[in-house]
Formats: C-alpha cells, structure tokens, sequence
C-alpha cells in the first residue's frame, strides 16, 4: 500500500459541494492500494501512521505521533499514488488495484484507523473530491508498506 502523509492545521474534503469529513491539526492521509496488497499490509499502514513521530514536542523537535497530540487523521482514497508515467507523458495506473480491492482495503484502513484513533474522518471511494488542506512546515510523507 501506499500512502502520502501532509501533517496539517486543518483540512477537507467535500464531494459534489458537501463536506464528508474534516479535520483541525492533524494528517492528511492519502492512500493507495496496489494489486497483492491484503488487510494486513492495510493495519501495518496505519500502525505505522498513528505512531510516526512527525509532530513538535516543547523543544520544536518532531518527537510527537498523531496519537501523542491527539490530532484528526482525515483519510482520502487516491489511485494516482500508483502513477508510472516511465512510458511517456501520460500516466498510467495499472499499479493501483482494482475498483472492488481498492475499496474493500480503504474500507479496512478506515475501520482499523477508527478502533486505534478517536477522531477519523473521510472522503469517499471513487469519488470526484476537493481537498483542501494547510500543511503544516511544510511536513510532507511518504510511506509505502510491503508484505
């Protein structure tokens, strides 16, 4: 799986003019599945989220996980994640899974992030969004989780 991380100060995402979740400081999580990937590469992804140590301490050191702080993690499903654009100048998305695997491991990422997480918030699968986000430092991810 893959997964691009922005530490933010706020962000949303809003499909055909509705906001379907939002969040104050936190992370911004986009997440891709690829063909192979399985549930468990899904829990080990967001593990690995909520305890990265990517936030300020009382020195301004990133010594803090999501977790620690207790901020909003807004999860929003993107395939581009996969892009190869090796082969020319238009991208192609053969490396991220299918419609039906692609929803059913954003599913499982969203239902393991909200057991582990209190505030988790989401976009839709498949969806046209608009996200808007604040990223914080800029602080800029990412994350890729293998078998």
């Amino acid at each position: 799986m893959i997964a691009l991380l922005q530490r933010v100060s706020e962000a949303r995402v809003e499909v055909a003019g509705r906001t379907t979740g939002a969040i104050a400081a936190g992370l911004l999580m986009l997440v891709c599945a690829e063909p192979g990937d399985t549930e468990v590469q899904a829990e080990k992804l967001v593990q690995k989220v909520l305890k990265l140590r990517i936030f300020g301490d009382a020195a301004g050191k990133m010594n803090l996980s999501l977790q620690d702080v207790g901020g909003g993690l807004l999860v929003v499903s993107q395939f581009t994640l996969a892009a190869d654009v090796s082969g020319g100048n238009r991208p192609s998305f053969t490396g991220a899974a299918g419609a039906e695997q692609g929803r059913r491991l954003y599913e499982h990422v969203l239902q393991t992030a909200r057991q582990m997480h209190a505030n988790v918030q989401c976009g839709e699968f498949g969806a046209d969004m608009k996200v808007s986000l604040v990223n914080d430092g800029p602080v800029t991810i990412p994350l890729r989780v293998v078998a």
